[in-house]
C-alpha cells in the first residue's frame, strides 16, 4: 500500500499571498495531502482555509472534492494548481521540471477520471484578451492562453469607472501575525478593465458575448423584435455584474448580523447602506460598493457637531478605501441627534457572529448614533472615543476651524485633537511638539475677530488651522495647559509665552491687549519718561521753499 504513495519535499503552500511555510506533499489513493515540515507550523497562524488544520499543519484534500489538477510554470520552478468542486483553488510550488511524469502517471493511476493538465503561460505581454472565469478566480487570457490569474476572494470593489471601463480594487493583505515574503512590499491594489461593446441579456439577465459596434445595432433590433425579451446592455457592465457576482459584493440580507439603511456619510459623500456580516462589513452606495475587514478598523470617534443637532461617527481604516485616485482613511457618517431606532441583532446568524454576545445585545432602543456606535464597538472591539471635557465658549465640544481651503470643527480630546469631517484628521498629543498661537496680538486699528493655531508636530509635517473664533482662546489657552502642551509665542517660536489676560476690555487699544512674551522688552516707566537732557529746537532748522519769509541770499545782494 505504501508503494502506491508519491512523496515531493520542500514544497510551499501558496494558496495565500505572504506565506513561507514548506513542507512535504503525499498523493495517495486517498487524495492530496500537504503537511509542513517541523518548525513551519507557525507561519500558518491567522489563514483560513478549505482542508487545512493550524494545529498540525496539515492541507488534506479527498480525492473526491478534487475536480481539476493543472500543471504550471511558477516563480519557485513549477507548480500545481488544484481546483476543488466547490470552487476553492489551491497552489502548491516547488516542484522540479522533472517531476511532471512523475506526478502525471501517479494521479493518472490514482485519481480516476482525473489528468494533470499542462497550463501554457502566455508571455506575449499584450494587454488586450479575454476573460474566463473559473470558480473564485478569474483569468485573463492571450490568444487562448493564460496570462494572470485574479482571485476574486482578494477582491474589495469594483464599480464601473465610465461607460466602457471596469475597476477592481484588492484587499490589503493579511499579514496580521503572519511570516512574510523577503522583498515583499509592493502591492497590486486596482485594475483596469477596457470593456468595448455590448451583449444581450435574457429573461434571467445572463449576458452573451459582447458584440462589435456594427453587430452590436443589428443584434439589437432583432432582440427589440423578438418574442424571448431579450435586452441589449453594454459588455462593461454585465463584466462588473460578474465580477460583484464572483467576489460576493452583491446585495446579501439574509445572512446579516444588522443594517443600518440609507446612512449619509460625507466622507466619501453619498448615502449608503450598511451591512454588518461576522468578519466584514460592507457599504453598499449607488455607484461604489466596499467590503471592508473589521480587522482594517483602527479607531472609533463620536462627537457632537457645533449645531448640536447632528452627531458625527467616524471610523478610521487603514488602509485606507479608495475611489479610483483618492484615498479615504476615515469614514465620516452624520445622524440627526433626536433620530431614534429600534434595531434587533441576529447574533445566531453563524458560529462566527456568536463571540460578539458578550460585546453587543440582541436588542437596541434608542439615538441610531448611539446604536451604531455601540455596534462598531462590539464587532471591533476597539474603544470608542467620545468629546472629552473641554467645551469652547458657547459650551461645545469642538471649535470651527480651517484646514488650508476646507472649513470644519476641531476637536480638543483627552489624548488628541480632531478634524471633521473634511479632511479627517486625528493628531495624539504625543506627536505634538508645540503649539503656537497666530494673530492673537493684533493692533486696534486691525479688529481681528479670529486668531490661528500653529501645530509642531515631531518629524512629521506641522499643521496650521486658521479663523478660530477669538471668544474660544481663553478655553484653548486652559486646555493646552492641563495637558501640557508646549505654547511658543509668535514672535520668538523658541520662547514660551502665556496670553491670559489679552481679551479684556480696554480703553486705550479699543480693547485688545497685546502679550510680550519674557525677556522681548516691552511698555516700562523707564521707557516712557522725558529725556532731560534733550533741548527741542524750532519746527525747521532750514528754511523751506514754500515758507513766505524764506529769504535767500540773491535777495539780501538786491
Amino acid at each position: 500500500m505504501s508503494e502506491s504513495i508519491v512523496r515531493f519535499s520542500e514544497i510551499y503552500l501558496a494558496t495565500e499571498p505572504y506565506i513561507k511555510a514548506v513542507g512535504q506533499v503525499r498523493i495517495g489513493a486517498s487524495g492530496i495531502g500537504w503537511k509542513a515540515a517541523e518548525g513551519e507550523t507557525e507561519a500558518l497562524k491567522g489563514i483560513a482555509m478549505p482542508g487545512l488544520t493550524i494545529e498540525s499543519g496539515v492541507l488534506a484534500l479527498q480525492h473526491d472534492s478534487l475536480r481539476r489538477i493543472q500543471w504550471q510554470r511558477v516563480a519557485r520552478g513549477y507548480g500545481l494548481r488544484i481546483y476543488t468542486k466547490s470552487g476553492f483553488l489551491h497552489k502548491l510550488d516547488g516542484f522540479t521540471a522533472d517531476d511532471f511524469d512523475t506526478l502525471r502517471d501517479a494521479i493518472k493511476r490514482l485519481f480516476h477520471g482525473l489528468t494533470l493538465e499542462a497550463r501554457d503561460i502566455s508571455i506575449k505581454g499584450w494587454n488586450w484578451g479575454k476573460t474566463d472565469f473559473e470558480g473564485t478566480n478569474m483569468t485573463f487570457k492571450v490568444d487562448n492562453r493564460p496570462m494572470f490569474d485574479l482571485p476574486m476572494g482578494q477582491v474589495s470593489n469594483t464599480n464601473l469607472a465610465n461607460k466602457n471601463e471596469v475597476s477592481v480594487e484588492f484587499q490589503a493583505p493579511k499579514t496580521k501575525n503572519l511570516k512574510r515574503k523577503a522583498g515583499a512590499v509592493d502591492e497590486l491594489v486596482e485594475i483596469r478593465f477596457y470593456v468595448p461593446g455590448t451583449t444581450t441579456t435574457g429573461p434571467g439577465g445572463k449576458g452573451g458575448n459582447a458584440d462589435d459596434e456594427d453587430g452590436a445595432s443589428a443584434d439589437g433590433e432583432k432582440a427589440d423584435d423578438g418574442e424571448d425579451g431579450e435586452e441589449e446592455v453594454s459588455a462593461a457592465s454585465v463584466f462588473h455584474d460578474t465580477i460583484k457576482e464572483r467576489a460576493d459584493l452583491g446585495q446579501v440580507s439574509g445572512d446579516s448580523i444588522v443594517q443600518f439603511p440609507e446612512v449619509l456619510c460625507l466622507t466619501p459623500r453619498g448615502r449608503y447602506h450598511i451591512d454588518m456580516f461576522s468578519h466584514f462589513m460592507r457599504l453598499r452606495g449607488k455607484t461604489y460598493d466596499y467590503k471592508i475587514s473589521y480587522e482594517n478598523i483602527q479607531r472609533l470617534f463620536l462627537v457632537s457637531k457645533p449645531d448640536e443637532l447632528h452627531m458625527m461617527f467616524l471610523v478610521g481604516l487603514n488602509p485606507p478605501i479608495r475611489q479610483g485616485q483618492t484615498r479615504y482613511p476615515y469614514l465620516v457618517l452624520q445622524f440627526v441627534r433626536d433620530e431614534e431606532m429600534v434595531v434587533d441583532l441576529n447574533l445566531q446568524v453563524d458560529e462566527a457572529a456568536k463571540r460578539f454576545e458578550g460585546r453587543l445585545r440582541s436588542h437596541y432602543d434608542e439615538p441610531l448614533y448611539r446604536i451604531v456606535a455601540n455596534v462598531f464597538k462590539g464587532v471591533t472591539d476597539k474603544r470608542l472615543i467620545e468629546g472629552g471635557s473641554f467645551r469652547g465658549y458657547h459650551g461645545s465640544q469642538g471649535l470651527k476651524a480651517s484646514l488650508k481651503a476646507s472649513e470644519g470643527t476641531l476637536y480638543p480630546l483627552d489624548k488628541g485633537f480632531l478634524f471633521a469631517p473634511k479632511p479627517p484628521l486625528y493628531i495624539p498629543h504625543s506627536d505634538i511638539a508645540s503649539i503656537v498661537f497666530s494673530r492673537v496680538g493684533a493692533s486696534s486699528s486691525n479688529k481681528m475677530r479670529t486668531f490661528d493655531l500653529k501645530f509642531n508636530m515631531h518629524g512629521t509635517q506641522d499643521y496650521q488651522f486658521v479663523s478660530i473664533n477669538r471668544e474660544e482662546h481663553a478655553s484653548l489657552e486652559d486646555y493646552m495647559t492641563q495637558h501640557g502642551i508646549k505654547m511658543l509665542s509668535e514672535l520668538n517660536e523658541t520662547t514660551s509665552v502665556t496670553y491670559k489676560g489679552m481679551d479684556q476690555d480696554s480703553d486705550n487699544d479699543g480693547g485688545v491687549r497685546k502679550a510680550v512674551p519674557a525677556g522681548l522688552g516691552g511698555d516700562s516707566e523707564d521707557e516712557s519718561s522725558e529725556d532731560e537732557d534733550f533741548v527741542a529746537e524750532s519746527e525747521s532748522d532750514v528754511p523751506e521753499e514754500f515758507d513766505e519769509n524764506y529769504e535767500s541770499s540773491g535777495d539780501d545782494e538786491e
